[in-house]
């Protein structure tokens, strides 16, 4: 297990205080350690699962040498002489009953796509390019080159070759080329468990009555939602109230049942902001602030409880901060976690349509609304109220632009970063 000085060896900047965005995501990469245990699944339910080791091939694919198209097979021999080939149709193959015999020269194969290419046969022309006279089909000998049309066994796979390689994100194209080779159970990690929880006095759940001084708490369904996206397991722990002992006893049975731990609110510098201080006291803390925007308050360490250890990510109380903190931060290490292979986020260069205020020395992250202008080229505006506790122009908007550490304002129709919510969110 690699330790938090082992995480901060070679980041000579390194400041706990305030913390660039590409040295948070260092730091959090050197100690998302990937679950270990394998497990084996029905192909059915591996969907969004991580590969768990190589998954090798255990026949050609396809498995013969076949047709890719409707038409004729015959030896490509017969193309040499040039002018007009003509041959004589010895038979029939279709997909799953192939021809018995073999194509002697001088003759051709009527074949269906899928069907197995018969003996003496290494060329396929297509049914269109060809004329028939009753038992003989003609066809001029430029129409077509020796060897096309036709899939030969092991041009997609080969026997004993990986299929897929450990750490791929199982989706549906990968579950039918499983599926293809007759695999029937899939070796995948074992889901990664993440317990969350929001803190503070006046949070309530759903369902609750409001009193005075009181709001409900959004944080933990929209946390929910993101974790859900990613296939872990789940821990919901629920509201837990500024009490120094409540937050232990909740980080403890944390620790004792998730790998990792994410936390809303309790991370700033507020009397009744325990969050950092309990991580200090049950484990150690790697950073608490970052130079972001929004989500500047934000833990990031390792609980040791009991014998047991999990990351924590100590995010900031309001509810657009959670969203951009955990897809900026968070997502990369809980993949990492996963076992999964990297999973970068594409940054789309895109003109913003208006301009942007932006002071140099933080990375900002803003909700955006990409859409084509009049002449139909892509362009992004900022959607609306930009606050840390303004979820609803996140629901309005589509994407994040993205304004590096030290860029300043940004004027109209400069390009900017761009990453889409579709896929993410």
């Amino acid at each position: 297990m690699k330790t938090l000085d082992d995480a901060l060896v070679g980041l000579p900047d390194y400041d706990p205080n305030a913390l660039t965005v590409d040295a948070a995501r260092s730091i959090v990469a050197r100690l998302a350690q990937p679950v270990e245990a394998i497990e084996s699944v029905a192909v059915r339910s591996a969907l969004d699962r991580v590969l768990g080791r190589d998954l090798i091939s255990p026949l050609d694919v396809p498995a013969f040498d076949n047709a890719a198209m409707d038409g004729y097979a015959f030896a490509g021999d017969a193309l040499a002489a040039g002018g007009v080939v003509r041959l004589a149709v010895a038979g029939r193959a279709l997909a799953g009953r192939p021809f018995g015999g073999s194509a002697c020269a001088g003759q051709c194969v009527r074949i269906m796509t899928g069907a197995h290419l018969p003996a003496g046969c290494d060329t396929v022309i297509p049914q269109e390019l060809v004329q028939t006279d009753g038992d003989e089909v003609m066809f001029d000998a430029t129409a077509v080159q020796a060897r096309r049309h036709v899939r030969y066994a092991g041009e997609d796979l080969a026997q004993g070759q990986p299929a897929m390689l450990a750490g791929k994100v199982l989706r549906p194209a990968d579950i039918g080329l499983i599926a293809s080779l007759g695999i029937a159970e899939v070796p995948v990690r074992r889901r990664l468990r993440v317990a969350f929880f929001s803190t503070g006095d006046e949070l309530r759940s759903v369902g609750q009555p409001l009193e005075p001084g009181t709001l409900y708490d959004s944080n933990r369904y929209t946390l929910f939602g993101m974790l859900t996206r990613l296939g872990v397991e789940v821990l919901d722990l629920g509201v837990v109230r500024d009490d120094p002992q409540a937050l232990e006893a909740t980080l403890r049975v944390a620790c004792r049942d998730a790998d990792a731990i994410i936390t809303s609110g309790g991370v700033s510098v507020g009397e009744a902001d325990f969050t950092r201080e309990m991580m200090a006291r049950l484990g150690e803390v790697a950073f608490w602030k970052i130079a972001m925007r929004p989500g500047r308050p934000f833990a990031f360490g390792r609980l040791d409880c009991d014998g047991r250890n999990a990351l924590l990510f100590g995010l900031p109380g309001n509810p657009a901060a959670v969203m951009s903190s955990f897809y900026q931060i968070v997502r990369d290490a809980l993949f990492a976690m996963m076992g999964a292979a990297p999973q970068p986020l594409p940054c789309l260069p895109v003109a913003t349509a208006t301009a942007i205020a932006k002071r140099p020395g933080r990375t900002e992250f803003l909700r955006g609304i990409l859409a084509r202008d009049a002449a139909g080229q892509w362009q992004v505006t900022v959607a609306g109220a930009q606050g840390a506790g303004v979820l609803r122009t996140m629901s309005e908007a589509n994407c994040f632009v993205v304004l590096e550490h030290g860029r300043g304002d940004v004027a109209a129709g400069e390009t900017v970063g761009v990453t889409v919510f579709e896929g993410l969110v």
